[in-house]
């Protein structure tokens, strides 16, 4: 094996573990679920993993690791939340638009955060990522519900506050640079 050849391979060894790492916190993550009274969606701490795994991992990268935590809970591993429908029913039922937004939520904030200078810019990267969320969530709530402020008001109110303390969580564990 040549010293060039090196780098590389141990490079793409690392991003792979990093995808199969992220996807594996992410299922432990899920685990941890809060009923919220009124909406179908609960409190977990998944927005922060996604949005940890595009600032860690890259956009890429971290988009893979979420298809492959979606594709492991379509196959019906234990990887969602701990209520609702099994395997791919998971996706089409009331949370599937946030899960489904994932992968777009991990590269938004990896490519924003690739160009953040700062605090602000890193938590400005973090807010996007979880705004893709939310918007993956409310487009499917709208769809079972029939009505946009509805989905809204399920599908956002209850989270803002917590989502906006990931964010900073996000922003400050996150190393200025790669």
């Amino acid at each position: 094996m040549s010293t060039v050849a090196l780098p590389i391979t141990q490079r793409r060894s690392i991003t792979i573990a990093g995808i199969v790492g992220f996807a594996i916190a992410l299922a432990l993550a899920s685990q941890f679920a809060i009923p919220v009274p009124g909406t179908p969606v609960p409190i977990t701490l998944q927005p922060l993993l996604v949005i940890l795994a595009g600032f860690w991992l890259g956009p890429a990268a971290g988009a893979a690791s979420m298809v492959l935590y979606l594709a492991a809970g379509a196959l019906g591993l234990p990887v969602f939340q701990p209520f609702g429908a099994p395997g791919v029913a998971r996706l089409i039922g009331p949370t599937g638009g946030y899960l489904l937004a994932y992968p777009l939520a991990a590269a938004v904030s990896g490519l924003l955060v690739a160009r953040a200078v700062s605090l602000l810019g890193r938590f400005g990267a973090a807010a996007a990522g979880i705004g893709v969320i939310y918007l993956g969530g409310v487009a499917h709530l709208k769809i079972l519900t029939g009505n946009l402020e509805r989905a809204a008001i399920l599908g956002i109110l209850p989270f803002v506050a917590y989502d906006v303390v990931k964010a900073a969580i996000a922003a400050v564990v996150r190393p200025r640079r790669i």
